[in-house]
């Protein structure tokens, strides 16, 4: 999962780089600046400074006049200050661009490292979560720092110096920009909105509450039971929803007894989505659930130390709190949608300012391959090797993938003796990257800037802010050692940590730090966990291994891209109906979840009204981030064709020193295309063409 120190900025509004827009005033404040003040102080700057300089001059001034505010000062202090601050010299413009370098970096990433701090004890296997820590961690030390930097008018003077261009603009005019126009581009956007404090805490608080909810959500598996009471899982497994569920799924396929816990994991998804799981199984190993029936009894054995039986056992349902979660999320984000008038949802932000990708393109790309010819054909091709019909949970078959050749079992050992903690999984950093094709020297400066954590979630990486700082490696590990879930999960979010390390501390502006989108950061991760096995020494040399991979990819991408239309489609309904309760959205998301498969999959699967593509975890605590992983499968598998025969090491590297361009420009300078699907669909031709013999 993409870094949770960069998830909490874009909740407060805090990015380096923001919006392509001007705030609208409240009434009290609009058209505050008159026109003839305007006219007036770009009158007098164009004498001062020549006609040369009137297009910047007039676009600095109205950028200022749009956000000043009768807090800023009267009419005579706006122009005072726009006569004052005003640069007309390109030396000048460099120097003020390396100042909010040097002191955005500053800012900015200390705020991380003090969020990232303040929520150690709800991310980290630390033991029992007091009651104060919830209220550290929801607490948002950089809530005012934006109204801060507009009251100390840092904001009016990037905004008069430099033009707020719109997406359209960066798109048409990015490729023919210098490096420092690009980090000056990225600077100023960042002034692009004026979110008040209050509303940046209350959006905090709201994803830090559902984060939170999320990263308890665990099913302790050796309590569900069959209708005859038969314990189809090991004692003590405890799988989080719905990263582990899912991953438990796919371990089965090589468990030759796998299909009848398939089939209750599916069940207890479907539980989860519909909230009719009894809210007394959630975490609790202390009862037995029978999900076909839904039923809830005191557990008739104890499989987990110090677990303290409920005073009653009821077959209560969860009272709809995925949704409320959900719900709050939505209304904190509508707190902030009158301050992006050009990009009043949180829709249009994910995607104009966040992804720099217009929503019909992504839409079109995922509808590209789930409606492809080469998902149905291989569909049937994974029905033959299966021997049965399909059903719906093969959404997750990873049959095609070399992995499938060792048990859960076997590969639990294998990395439980390897990393039996968190410590032991970053001596071996160093190792792995090597492994993977990076140098001696490059491989230290990774490991010299990357933490490993014990999470108490499923995992993710938290980037650091400042080249001082170091990256956060989190991954789930039990006291019986890393299992191979965890470390799968550890190998995916390193892919994370050396983009941002690399992004970070080797981009020639730090304005420019990252990726163009968290997509980005995903094909890296996926770049990675794609060689967890080779990383443990039991990849074998298979000549079809290329035309697995490819099937493997098509598939896992079919199956996440309709998650992601779900994703976007229940966000368009939570506007559409600002008004919704709990229950209303619940239905709502069955619904959506249900039309996205009978469209998309029903053809493939032959079954219609499967409510399944909803059960992700991130659609309830991220907001509107699941898009961004098929994009992620699509990038990621174009550098992996263009990275055949290079070094993975050196041509990284290279790409994450362009840092945050748009996608079009970034994907063309690292590979040579834009982002596209064909590379994808034309490798699965080839694929099906040899294996479907």
């Amino acid at each position: 999962m993409k870094g949770k120190a960069l998830a909490l900025l874009i909740a407060c509004g805090l990015m380096w780089f923001g919006a392509s827009c001007i705030r609208k005033v409240d009434m009290h404040d609009m058209h505050y600046v008159q026109e003839r003040h305007i006219n007036e102080v770009i009158s007098h700057l164009v004498a001062a400074h020549g006609e040369g300089q009137r297009e910047r001059i007039e676009r600095g001034v109205r950028q200022v006049a749009q956000m000043w505010q009768q807090q800023d000062g009267p009419p005579e202090a706006f122009m005072q200050f726009c006569t004052q601050h005003f640069v007309a010299d390109s030396a000048g413009l460099a120097q003020m661009t390396q100042s909010y370098e040097r002191n955005f970096e500053s800012i900015f990433g200390h705020f991380a490292e003090m969020g990232r701090e303040l929520r150690q004890p709800l991310d980290l296997d630390w033991g029992p979560i007091l009651p104060i820590d919830y209220l550290f961690a929801e607490f948002a030390p950089s809530a005012h720092v934006m109204e801060d930097l507009f009251s100390k008018r840092i904001a009016f003077v990037a905004l008069l110096n430099f033009p707020l261009f719109t997406l359209e603009e960066r798109l048409a005019l990015g490729p023919k920009w210098t490096r420092q126009q690009w980090a000056q581009a990225r600077l100023v956007q960042s002034f692009s909105a004026r979110v008040p404090a209050a509303v940046q805490q209350r959006l905090s608080e709201a994803y830090v509450k559902a984060d939170d909810y999320i990263n308890h959500y665990n099913i302790f598996m050796h309590h569900v039971l069959t209708e005859e009471g038969e314990r189809l899982f090991p004692p003590g497994l405890k799988l989080i929803s719905h990263w582990n569920l899912r991953d438990e799924l796919k371990a089965q396929y090589a468990n030759p007894d796998g299909l009848r816990r398939q089939q209750m994991i599916q069940r207890i998804m479907e539980r989860i989505i519909t909230q009719e799981i009894p809210e007394v199984v959630i975490n609790n190993p202390c009862v037995d659930w029978k999900p076909v029936s839904n039923t809830v009894e005191p557990a008739a054995v104890q499989d987990v130390e110090g677990a303290t039986q409920p005073a009653k056992v009821t077959n209560a349902p969860e009272p709809n709190r995925r949704y409320e979660h959900l719900l709050a999320i939505f209304h904190a984000e509508r707190e902030v949608d009158p301050y992006y008038p050009t990009m009043p949802t949180l829709m249009d932000r994910r995607f104009q300012r966040d992804r720099e990708m217009p929503e019909q393109m992504v839409e079109e790309l995922f509808k590209q391959v789930l409606s492809s010819r080469q998902v149905a054909q291989t569909g049937q091709l994974i029905a033959k090797r299966l021997g049965r019909p399909l059903q719906p949970f093969d959404i997750w078959y990873n049959g095609f993938r070399p992995r499938t050749a060792y048990t859960e079992a076997e590969l639990d050992r294998i990395v439980s003796r390897r990393y039996p903690d968190a410590r032991a999984f970053e001596r071996d950093m160093l190792r792995i990257l090597r492994t993977l094709g990076f140098s001696a020297e490059q491989a230290s400066f990774l490991c010299e800037r990357i933490t490993v954590d014990p999470a108490r979630g499923p995992g993710h990486a938290w980037e650091p802010g400042r080249r001082a700082d170091r990256a956060h490696l989190r991954t789930r590990i039990p006291a019986t050692g890393m299992n191979y879930k965890g470390y799968n999960i550890a190998i995916h979010e390193l892919g994370h940590n050396c983009e941002q390390v690399f992004s970070l501390n080797k981009v020639d502006y730090t304005l420019l730090r990252g990726v163009p989108n968290t997509a980005f950061t995903e094909a890296f991760a996926f770049v990675f966990q794609a060689r967890d096995l080779e990383l443990l020494g039991l990849r074998h040399k298979d000549l079809l291994a290329e035309h697995l991979r490819a099937l493997d990819n098509l598939w896992a991408t079919y199956e996440i891209a309709g998650v992601a239309l779900v994703d976007m489609r229940v966000w368009r309904w939570m506007y559409e109906h600002p008004n919704a309760k709990p229950d209303e959205l619940k239905e709502a998301t069955i619904a959506i979840a249900k039309k996205v498969w009978n469209e998309f999959y029903a053809p493939v699967f032959g079954q219609q009204d499967v409510p399944l593509l909803a059960i992700y975890s991130h659609m309830i605590d991220s907001g509107l981030y699941l898009p961004d992983y098929p994009l992620g499968h699509i990038i990621a598998f174009q550098i992996e064709q263009y990275l055949k025969g290079k070094n993975l090491g050196q041509e990284m590297e290279r790409m994450c020193r362009l840092g945050a361009l748009t996608p079009e420009a970034w994907m063309r300078a690292a590979v040579g295309a834009p982002v596209s699907t064909q590379p994808l669909l034309e490798a699965a031709d080839r694929a099906l063409d040899v294996l479907a013999r």
